[in-house]
């Protein structure tokens, strides 16, 4: 019995599907209007990351990048498929790898920025493909079914016209001269192929057209029957008008607007939602804490305040990428200021404060000596100290104390909401209100002279941001802090930065 020879098949089928891949990753791109390696290069940290943004930074260099990358994945892709000038499209390809490979290597703390297709220890699919198409590149002419064996056995046969043709392939599944049938048949086994990806292809773009038709349609729409989530974009970096304008505290230097805390650590206020909270914690991994942090040092954030059980991931942040973004704590170890204040400062914050919850309650009771503690600890350390409240009354209760931080957090946002009227009357609080009296929150805080840092701006987001930032830059905040999802970094700081020329009413001096 004769004994059939699996092995060119089960090649062939390894390239075609490497080809597949690649074609299609060149075709979606080519067809792209907006497609840019931008944004994955500039996310780059390893050996070659400074070429790569250089790349970026040069409009010439970045299209030459953008056009040599589509047109080469999709000519790879195509030679890898039909099987035509194998060895050149398989080092080409494996080039290609080598360079994907080398700006997101799958070690520890490089692959931030990307949507990694699993948890890797060095090995990743790029590096899987790039040996895969090294090993074509190095199979012996021939050993593949495809239109380069064609092409060989058709030379041969004019070389050697006098010569019959053999009859077939011999043992090793390879043609040896001329062309007949079934090694036709075999070496065009990449049409069909074609065919089938350019039918994939069509269905697909059938449905994109049957979906943008079916958008535009529930754009119409009212907001129980609209599809708002299908037609949600993200904001990317291109659309950054400016890096996010900077202030002072002291010698600190911060951004106007400072990254919140509450939704990277999973303290959602979600009213009668009691769900979102364990959404927050499920969306927040630490890569996407990480990727986040990213974006918001790309846009000029420079800063996180939160409270030190989140120090890992900022910790993590810092040893595993280049970031440099500063760690604002609420010192908050349920009411130990003086533990908390220490700890803050062991985990090299850059500022720290007693938290809105404690000096509410400190103030309440009377306790100003555990605030003044706290803060001499703070300052011990050689970093601003700082004191926040959601009430008024604790603010002003500290200044009559003659306790003075080197900056104030204060909750402030007006009451045009909805639920800012579902309270009861004298309950003492609520998950809808955390400026329990906002006219008297900016006239007092307009008669102290440290700079303020405004939380709750929105609310815990029941006002529009471009209002909630507005009022409170225009009622005296000298920063403003702001949980932010990744894909909210840019517009937020597109609109400080367009608000901030328009505040023209603000009674308070800017300090800082």
């Amino acid at each position: 019995m004769k004994k059939y020879n699996f092995l060119p098949w089960t090649v062939t089928f390894v390239r075609i599907i490497i080809g597949w891949h690649f074609f299609y990753e060149g075709i979606v791109k080519l067809f792209s209007s907006t497609w840019t390696a931008a944004p994955y290069l500039s996310g780059s940290r390893w050996i070659f990351g400074g070429l790569f943004q250089a790349i970026v930074n040069n409009n010439v260099l970045m299209s030459i990048t953008d056009t040599l990358n589509v047109l080469g994945l999709t000519f790879i892709g195509l030679a890898l498929i039909l099987g035509v000038y194998t060895r050149l499209a398989s080092f080409c390809g494996a080039l290609l790898m080598l360079l994907y490979f080398i700006a997101y290597p799958p070690f520890l703390g490089f692959m931030q920025g990307i949507a990694a297709e699993g948890s890797y220890l060095w090995v990743n699919r790029n590096l899987i493909e790039l040996l895969v198409l090294l090993a074509l590149g190095l199979a012996p002419d021939g050993y593949m079914y495809g239109l380069d064996r064609l092409i060989k056995a058709w030379k041969d046969s004019k070389i050697h016209k006098p010569v019959p043709a053999a009859d077939g392939p011999n043992d090793t599944g390879l043609v040896t001269a001329g062309v007949n049938r079934r090694d036709a048949i075999r070496d065009l086994v990449s049409i069909p192929v074609l065919g089938a990806f350019a039918y994939a292809l069509y269905r697909k773009k059938k449905f994109n057209s049957w979906e943008e038709k079916f958008l535009a349609q529930g754009a119409k729409t009212d907001a129980t029957s609209g599809a708002t989530l299908m037609s949600f974009e993200f904001t990317s970096l291109k659309s950054l008008k400016a890096p996010c304008p900077h202030g002072k505290i002291g010698n600190l230097d911060l951004s106007r607007l400072i990254a919140g805390g509450n939704l990277i650590g999973g303290w959602a206020h979600s009213r009668d939602l009691l769900y979102v909270s364990k959404l927050v914690k499920a969306y927040h991994n630490d890569d996407k804490v990480i990727q986040t942090l990213s974006i918001a040092e790309k846009c000029g954030i420079n800063a996180l305040l939160c409270n030190p059980s989140l120090a890992r991931i900022i910790h993590k942040y810092w040893n595993e990428t280049d970031g440099k973004i500063q760690f604002i704590s609420d010192c908050q170890l349920g009411l130990d200021f003086i533990g908390g204040a220490k700890m803050s400062v062991d985990l090299k914050a850059s500022a720290a404060y007693c938290g809105g919850e404690m000096t509410d309650r400190f103030a309440a009771a009377g306790k100003f000596d555990v605030i003044r503690q706290g803060l001499d600890i703070i300052r011990a350390a050689g970093i601003p100290a700082g004191i926040g409240a959601h009430k008024i009354e604790a603010i002003e209760a500290c200044v009559k104390e003659g306790i003075i931080p080197d900056f104030w957090m204060k909750t402030i946002h007006s009451w045009n909401y909805w639920s800012s009227m579902a309270g009861e009357p004298g309950k003492e609080w609520m998950d809808n209100r955390f400026d329990y009296n906002p006219d008297r929150t900016i006239e007092f805080m307009n008669t102290l002279g440290q700079p303020w840092i405004g939380f709750k701006v929105l609310a815990a987001g029941a006002i529009k941001p471009e209002e909630g930032f507005k009022y409170a830059f225009e009622n005296g905040t000298d920063f403003i802090t702001v949980g932010m999802y990744d894909f909210q970094i840019v517009d937020d700081v597109n609109m400080v930065n367009d608000i901030l020329p328009q505040v023209q009413n603000r009674k308070r001096p800017w300090c800082g």
